[in-house]
């Protein structure tokens, strides 16, 4: 093995290993933060997340903005726990179906032009970003494993 191979193996080595921490890690500080943005009513999502909201029948936009802002907090707390794991990555799948419903209900936001979704708004963009974020608690949830005692 060369010496750029086993440079390359170990660096590749510590990777693995502080990856998924680093990405628990990132998802407890990005939900704890920016949840907490939105029941204090400093969240630049704020008019977003309400004109998504506006057309449920029950609860008003601004009873949601805290439900979702206090939600993503407590994904991003449980995060934190290795235990809590499978329960974080539950409820944000939960709360990402949320995050593209504007997609759908506002495409006025989201698109430059009507439904023209190769031209993404900031908003757009916002939102479409959310699948790397699915994808990083599909790879987090792929290294769970349970070991039953013998």
């Amino acid at each position: 093995m060369t010496e750029f191979e086993e440079l390359d193996k170990g660096i590749a080595g510590r990777m693995r290993k502080i990856g998924v921490p680093a990405l628990r890690i990132s998802f407890a500080i990005i939900f704890i933060w920016f949840g907490i943005l939105k029941p204090f009513g400093v969240s630049a999502a704020a008019p977003l997340l309400k004109a998504t909201v506006a057309w449920l029948p029950f609860g008003s936009p601004d009873v949601w903005l805290h439900v979702i802002g206090w939600w993503e907090v407590a994904i991003g707390v449980l995060f934190l726990f290795q235990r809590t794991t499978r329960i974080a990555i539950f409820l944000l799948l939960l709360q990402m179906m949320g995050t593209f419903m504007p997609m759908v209900f506002l495409p006025e936001v989201v698109y430059q032009k009507p439904w023209a979704i190769y031209l993404p708004t900031m908003e757009g963009q916002y939102i479409i970003k959310n699948v790397m974020i699915i994808s990083a608690a599909l790879v987090i949830g792929g290294t769970i494993h349970r070991h039953s005692k013998k």
